[in-house]
């Protein structure tokens, strides 16, 4: 079995983004798209969340310890 990330219990916002994106996009793709389309820092401690066409699946990605973490 392989370690989860998880953000901690307390997370100072989630965010939902409404429009589907394309699942292939990485962590630096997601990070510009919170940077360019919400003008927040994806640094900040916050959650966001997308989900793909189907609405199916949920990309997470946060920030733990400075770095991005995609779940």
């Amino acid at each position: 079995m392989q370690p989860t990330l998880r953000p901690g219990a307390h997370l100072p916002r989630v965010y939902l983004y409404c429009e589907p994106i394309d699942f292939r996009k990485s962590h630096r793709g997601l990070s510009t798209l919170i940077e360019a389309e919400l003008g927040h820092n994806p640094f900040s401690g916050e959650l966001y969340a997308f989900t793909n066409k189907q609405r199916n699946k949920i990309k997470c990605v946060f920030c733990v310890f400075s770095c991005i973490a995609i779940t």
